[in-house]
């Protein structure tokens, strides 16, 4: 129950955040987040003014543990409730549609919150209010409610345009549903909105606190307290069910066979419970990472801000602080821009590195059960640290979007991952992209290795450039620096004698001599030269390196020599129209083939995802400008 405890401490730290805005500060606790649908004004004396429907409108009712989680059992929440709990003449107005009547139940609370020492004036209102037991007749009145035969409307049915509030309510709700919260308009009332009223919310958790009268030892805090028995859910959503914490089950095998009461397995703190839950509902909404209905969120206990561990897109603005020079060695200046933005999260944000940092990764396999798939606790230091070396070890040039030709030093982010290792698998697989995601974390957030067959599969896929179309070919080249970033990374982590540990620079290392990095090189100064020619005569279409590439991978020596056999016609063309450039790149093969040994350049032996290293760095730099003599030399993929 650590992360209960961890998350029992962020709230405490969380109210003290008083910078943020109402609406984004942490949920107070004996409170749940509901969509309400129709707003009823009263005054102070309980005297009905007006109502309006809303669209899309959540806020944050008083609930209590059974109606925080209900089904279909009676359990009202505190004051904002659906129409069926709030209203006293609903029995009058239930047509066919025997939906139980609710408001007995929501009238006793009621007058015994306003009856406790908590009570407010804005309550004993809306206690005067529904007592009237007129409810329905106002709302028709003015239009909100809408009847058939002296009946409430289940669905509309009629071809003409629907009224807002059949539009606000889900589908297969009907208006009994729907969601009533309050406004009191009165002198004496400093905030009319009830479920924004900090006093109402203060009020509520004192009043509800008072009546748990079962005392035992709360696990968390080590105190004699008021002992939950239900624990809250809704923490992805306002729809969601599923919880963490459950022992419901009596008959199962939820706890028998080690006890004889649910109190026996677990034991926890009302107080404890709700804030600790209220805290991780705030977090996910706040700053997790969401993949369908898995979530992952990293935090630091005392609220301050940390670095994001999976938001990888926002670390591309690091190229501020890179000149754009393949030419060169970029990964010291990288290295440079990365150090110094974290550090800005320990210098300028007050971030020590001894305070405690928190990962943590839910997600439910069932409607109404959650479980925690990875959990974490670090210092802040080696937090940072580890994303550090992520970005560090795993960083390539990423191509950036199929509009602009703008390549940025970068982690490739995560979702761009999925695409170039599994392709369109991942768009029918959504547990594929969970899946992926389960394994990549451990990598980015504990230093872990990456994952062989990850790395197989994005090499794979790069190579195969023949599956992509024509117009995708920013796509193939966005797979291409991904391949690469992975390929880097994994060598570095995995200490084997046939992957080079110290990783690759991120520009042409003209003096490295591997096999396969040289194959690569020669691929794309044979697919520059071909491209080049083509260009010239403003032809469109694939080269034959591109053709070949994946052939070319798995039999190096006897697919080159097709590749340079069919390099002649346009050699002879580039000959007569641009001698100069012909001869550069001429000279160029000429050097990476004498940098072969004979019996290396003569091997058939399969090539590794080494040769894509090879291959993008010869080929960026090919087709960036070299100098200013060699203008014309620019391609823009």
């Amino acid at each position: 129950m650590s992360w209960m405890q961890k998350l029992y401490e962020t709230y405490e730290q969380a109210q003290n955040l008083t910078h943020l805005a109402q609406q984004d500060q942490v949920m107070p606790i004996c409170h749940s987040p509901q969509n309400a649908h129709i707003e009823v004004v009263i005054d102070g004396n309980g005297q009905f003014i007006r109502a309006q429907v809303l669209q899309k409108t959540q806020i944050i009712l008083q609930a209590t543990e059974s109606s925080a989680s209900r089904g279909n059992g009676i359990a009202p929440h505190g004051l904002a409730d659906k129409l069926h709990y709030v209203a006293g003449d609903y029995e009058q107005y239930k047509g066919k549609n025997k939906k139980k009547f609710y408001f007995d139940a929501y009238h006793q609370q009621l007058k015994s919150w306003c009856t406790s020492p908590y009570s407010l004036p804005s309550l004993q209102a809306v206690l005067k209010y529904i007592e009237r037991n007129s409810l329905i007749q106002d709302l028709v009145h003015y239009k909100v409610l809408h009847l058939t035969d002296g009946a409430l409307q289940n669905s509309w049915t009629s071809k003409e345009e629907k009224p807002e509030l059949f539009k606000a309510l889900p589908p297969t709700s009907e208006q009994g549903d729907a969601l009533i919260c309050w406004i009191i308009e009165s002198p004496d009332i400093r905030q009319p909105k009830t479920w924004l009223d900090t006093q109402v919310q203060t009020s509520w958790a004192n009043y509800y606190l008072s009546l748990n009268d079962q005392q035992d030892l709360c696990l968390i805090s080590g105190e004699q307290v008021g002992i939950a028995l239900n624990h809250p859910a809704k923490l992805r959503h306002s729809g969601d069910k599923a919880k963490l914490v459950s022992s419901n089950d009596s008959s199962g095998l939820t706890y028998r066979g080690r006890f004889i009461k649910a109190e026996q397995a677990q034991s926890i703190g009302f107080d404890v419970t709700q804030k600790a839950h209220n805290a991780l509902a705030w977090l996910l909404k706040r700053q997790g990472y969401r993949q369908e209905d898995y979530y992952f969120v990293a935090w630091a206990v005392s609220g301050k801000e940390i670095p994001p561990a999976l938001e990888l897109d926002s670390f591309f603005n690091l190229d501020t602080e890179i000149k754009e020079d393949l030419g060169s060695d970029l990964g010291a200046s990288y290295a440079q821009a990365l150090k110094k933005y974290m550090n800005g999260y320990v210098a300028e944000k007050a971030l020590s590195v001894d305070e405690s940092v928190v990962m943590m990764a839910i997600d439910s396999a069932t409607p109404g059960r959650m479980s925690i798939l990875y959990y974490q606790e670090v210092f802040a230091h080696d937090y940072v640290a580890k994303i550090e070396k992520w970005h560090q070890e795993f960083c390539w040039w990423q191509r950036q979007s199929d509009k602009a030709y703008r390549w940025l030093p970068s982690a490739p982010a995560l979702y761009r991952v999925w695409d170039a290792v599994y392709g369109d698998k991942v768009k029918s697989a959504s547990s594929l992209k969970k899946h992926t995601l389960q394994r990549l974390i451990p990598c980015i957030v504990a230093g872990q290795p990456l994952p062989i067959d990850i790395m197989h599969n994005a090499v794979k896929r790069a190579t195969n450039r023949v599956a992509y179309k024509k117009e995708d070919k920013w796509l193939w080249e966005q797979n291409l620096g991904i391949a690469c970033a992975l390929y880097n990374g994994f060598c570095q982590r995995t200490h084997h004698s046939n992957f080079r540990k110290e990783g690759y620079n991120m520009a042409l290392e003209t003096d490295y001599h591997s096999r396969d990095y040289l194959f690569g090189r020669l691929l794309a100064i044979a697919d520059n030269i071909e491209s080049y020619t083509l260009s010239l005569s403003n032809e469109n279409r694939a080269t034959n390196a591109e053709r070949l590439m994946q052939r070319f991978a798995d039999q190096p020596s006897s697919t080159w020599l097709s590749i340079y056999k069919a390099l002649d016609p346009y050699m002879q063309r580039l000959r007569s129209r641009k001698p100069a450039f012909l001869q550069s790149r001429t000279k160029l093969l000429d050097e990476v083939m004498n940098a072969f040994l004979t019996t290396d350049f003569n091997s058939d032996r399969k090539l590794s995802g080494e040769f894509l290293l090879g291959f993008h760095c010869q080929r960026l730099q090919l087709f960036t400008k070299q100098s200013s003599t060699e203008t014309t030399d620019i391609i823009e993929g």
